[in-house]
């Protein structure tokens, strides 16, 4: 599973004394602890779930070394994006915009949706194919522009 290469990745950064590996997979650890023990899912999270919660802690550091970089700590924000490539390591491989384009297309034509009243149909459907690859705003975005 996921997690237990996250572990071994943490044992193996404990070893290494790499403070910001350590520091970024502890805090991943944390947020799939705290995800199976808020009590709204299942007691053990699949690895899907824990995709889930490595996404949203990348974009999580994604926020901050904006705002970082807003406020001019560059420091920090090279510190917030180094934590996000470590966390890149534990995600599937993303979507550029042609294939994420392709595969809106494919299941938008294989599915008949056509028009704008078949957004909330499209959007299931389209969501389970792109499985967390793309960023959701971009896919919402791109499917209504299809259906308009």
């Amino acid at each position: 599973m996921l997690i237990d290469t996250i572990r071994d990745d943490l044992k193996t950064a404990m070893k290494a004394k790499d403070a910001v590996e350590l520091r970024t997979l502890r805090s991943v650890i944390t947020a799939v602890q705290e995800a199976e023990t808020s009590g709204n899912g299942p007691d053990q999270l699949d690895d899907a779930g824990v995709e889930k919660v490595i996404a949203a802690q990348a974009k999580r550091r994604v926020e901050a070394a904006e705002a970082f970089a807003a406020a001019d700590r560059p420091e920090q924000q090279r510190a917030e994006l180094a934590e996000k490539e470590i966390l890149e390591r534990y995600l599937p491989e993303g979507l550029d915009d042609a294939a994420l384009e392709a595969l809106v297309d494919r299941v938008l034509s294989d599915n008949g949706f056509t028009a704008k009243a078949d957004m909330g149909s499209a959007m299931k459907a389209v969501n389970a194919e792109v499985a967390g690859r793309a960023d959701g705003r971009a896919v919402a975005d791109l499917v209504k522009s299809k259906l308009a």
